[in-house]
């Protein structure tokens, strides 16, 4: 997802400074928003099991970063 397709999805759910906030942290601010695991980029996530995670393709791609 693009980094403006995330700073909506955040303005959308009410987060505030949204344009000061590296997309790692917008996402993972996102995902406590929506009560779930702020777990994007996590050490673990090759091993995740959350396959419906909307943010699953770009967490991922982070391992070749």
């Amino acid at each position: 997802m693009k980094l403006e397709e995330v700073r909506q999805r955040a303005a959308n759910i009410g987060l505030q400074g949204i344009n000061r906030i590296k997309k790692a942290d917008l996402v993972r601010a996102i995902q406590q928003r929506e009560g779930n695991q702020s777990c994007f980029g996590a050490s673990w996530r090759e091993e995740c099991r959350e396959l419906d995670c909307c943010w699953r393709d770009d967490c991922l791609s982070t391992l070749s970063h």
